[in-house]
């Protein structure tokens, strides 16, 4: 397993998803400098056009899109209701306090939690969990052992939900299941946890035992490379943060999140 072994260097024709990834952290960095609107509207509006350009499909996009939008309004009802007065105060009771300074934080805060969090939903709809570990581990050279565990943790989260209904169905049979749902649902995550480590430490001597752990070279079935278009993805994610953060500072709304 340490040497080297030269395949196809073709790769399903698509964005990296390292590229995805580094894109998302680069508007995620850009947009946490600043405490305004006008920056998070605008990557918001740029983003929005790169969703079109990429094709991303719209009803998936939609049904992640509706949880982010109601953690951002829950966040925003927060600082609303409890953010850093300023202005003219509009309504006040005990802790709580309305005011023009809450008001334009609260909707900052609601552009900035959807502009930031926006790219990794609608990047990461059609990720493939082997491909993105084939590229941590060949672009970015994070040690094989710590992606190759992640991914196998990874691809064995679904049989949690299996796992726990027939764990479900066997108490039921010997009848240790008709009473009491909280102690039943207790013991029955104490089984599942040490269902988890059992197969967890199986998995990981098998894994071991045929070297997918080889250092400090390891094959790779699939090679993983930087095209042209995970090269223009990252292009457009500076672009995007450049445009908002100029409009901001030309427009005199930046905010540099230090200064509060």
């Amino acid at each position: 397993m340490n040497a080297a072994v030269e395949l196809s260097p073709t790769r399903p024709v698509g964005i990296n998803p390292v590229a995805k990834l580094l894109a998302a952290l680069v508007i995620a960095a850009g947009l946490v400098l600043s405490v305004d609107w006008v920056s998070a509207l605008t990557a918001l509006v740029l983003e929005i056009a790169l969703v079109l350009v990429l094709r991303v499909p719209l009803r998936s996009l939609l049904t992640r899109g509706a949880v982010l939008v109601l953690a951002a309004g829950l966040t925003a009802v927060t600082i609303l209701l409890y953010g850093e007065p300023g202005g003219a105060v509009h309504w006040h009771f005990f802790l709580i306090t309305v005011s023009d300074g809450s008001i334009t934080l609260a909707v900052a805060t609601f552009l900035r939690v959807l502009a930031i969090a926006l790219p990794s939903v609608f990047l990461f709809i059609d990720v493939d969990p082997t491909e993105l570990a084939d590229g941590l581990g060949q672009i970015l050279r994070l040690p094989a052992r710590f992606v190759l565990g992640a991914l196998a943790g990874a691809r064995l989260v679904g049989l949690l939900g299996q796992d726990w209904r027939y764990l479900g169905y066997a108490r039921r049979a010997r009848g240790v299941a008709d009473q009491d749902r909280v102690r039943r649902a207790a013991g029955q995550a104490f089984a599942l946890l040490v269902s988890a480590i059992r197969r967890g430490s199986t998995l990981a001597t098998a894994m071991e035992a045929r070297g997918f752990g080889a250092h400090p070279t390891r094959t790779w079935a699939r090679p993983s490379a930087i095209g042209w278009r995970d090269v223009a993805l990252i292009c457009a994610a500076f672009a995007i943060i450049a445009v908002a953060l100029t409009t901001s500072v030309g427009t005199g709304h930046w905010n540099f999140i230090g200064s509060r």
